[in-house]
């Protein structure tokens, strides 16, 4: 086993990096190697396993072994080896006053290896201001500080930026490959990994999930077969409403459970005990953590609904492909009679038109339209009648 053991589908990235953490490795006086760099950015698809190629990357750096060794990876993996800093957000975007501190930190010496490594998740998320903070730091980087950016494409991030960095671009790994890691990692039964994996269409988070929960395989059926069924216009209103549902018991399945322990730690931490009263000077700290609790809740509540949206895609690209008889695997295989019943209920440009609303619902929602107008739209496009009902007006 290695630090990059758990990574799947991305041979070519992970030989980069590692020849990089080779290089690093070097001895002082050494001839400087082309493989190594101050500033990365690792880009690839949602799901392809960008930061769990980042940190494996920085285990390498940090152990001073290209393929890390134990201690350092218990470290990195609870985030609390000196030498990691963690730029991340759970809310919608990251804040200037972050990565004025995360620049900050990045002047310190290396308290134990021969490198500090920062990894930012999610630089997408960066505004242009945000960014512009960050581009003065990867243009006079500390010597031994190593900024590791993650991001799904290059053109996320300011052009300024893209050009003092280096890429690796990862691709998205196949059903086998993401099905093959669920069963060796995780221990789950061979054909519910295959089953996860392709209806997560390789996305490794969300095959995780729908492999190990029930409850979110039981919500993916139902978005499906919502969509299914609208027959009309307040139909379709109604469909949009019980997907904003949907959405919002996803979301509170990932973060309640985590509030309610966070929630406990920090009343401990100030020294609270359980059904005490909290002291009136404490109570700007709890509410500071609920203002972050509440941002990571509207964070999750779009991602769950863009998630949702993803799935629509997959319904329709496997209605639209039943369509046209292509000789491709569908997505939903599972429901195969119920999207050729889909199928057979509209012609092929009604389909097209249904995945071009897909994608218009999902750039309004990201520019703040209000979700449940979105899908609405969206859904009104999705309309599919029986045959027998061909010719009756909505």
């Amino acid at each position: 086993m290695t630090v990059w053991s758990d990574l799947t589908g991305q041979d070519a990235a992970i030989a980069v990096l590692r020849a990089a953490a080779t290089a690093s490795t070097a001895a002082h006086g050494a001839p400087a190697s082309s493989d190594m760099t101050h500033s990365w950015l690792i880009t690839g698809p949602p799901g392809s396993g960008r930061s769990n190629l980042a940190y494996a990357f920085a285990e390498a750096l940090l152990s001073g072994v290209p393929d890390g060794d134990e201690a350092v990876h218990a470290q990195v993996v609870a985030r609390s080896h000196p030498d990691l800093h963690v730029l991340a957000t759970e809310g919608v975007i990251i804040k200037v006053a972050d990565v004025r501190k995360i620049v900050e930190r990045s002047h310190y010496a290396p308290s134990v290896g021969r490198h500090r490594v920062i990894v930012v998740e999610d630089a997408d998320r960066m505004t242009e201001q945000t960014s512009n903070v960050l581009l003065k730091e990867l243009e006079e980087p500390p010597v031994r500080t190593v900024w590791i950016l993650c991001a799904p494409s290059e053109a996320d991030l300011i052009p300024t930026i893209r050009s003092r960095v280096r890429s690796v671009r990862l691709q998205v790994p196949s059903v086998a490959d993401v099905a093959a890691l669920l069963a060796r990692r995780d221990g789950v039964d061979p054909g519910l990994a295959e089953r996860a994996a392709r209806e997560a269409q390789s996305h490794i988070g969300m095959a995780h999930r729908l492999a190990t929960s029930a409850e979110a395989r039981d919500r993916r059926a139902e978005t499906l077969r919502l969509a299914l069924s609208v027959r009309s216009t307040p139909g379709a209103v109604a469909a949009a409403a019980r997907l904003l549902e949907i959405a919002g018991d996803d979301a509170k399945a990932i973060t309640e459970l985590r509030d309610a322990e966070e929630r406990e730690h920090t009343l401990r931490s100030l020294g609270v005990a359980p059904g005490q009263a909290v002291p009136a000077a404490l109570r700007s700290q709890l509410r500071a953590l609920e203002e972050d609790q509440k941002r990571r809740a509207t964070r999750s509540l779009r991602d769950g609904i863009d998630r949702i949206l993803v799935d629509l895609a997959s319904l329709f690209r496997d209605i639209l492909v039943t369509q046209l008889g292509a000789d491709v695997a569908l997505v939903n295989l599972e429901i195969a009679d119920d999207i050729a019943r889909a199928a057979a209920s509209a012609p092929p440009a009604r389909t097209l038109a249904t995945l071009d609303a897909i994608q218009e619902a999902r750039v309004r929602i990201d520019g703040n339209v209000q979700p449940a107008l979105a899908l609405e739209a969206m859904l009104v496009s999705a309309i599919r009648r029986p045959e027998a009902a061909r010719g009756v007006r909505s």
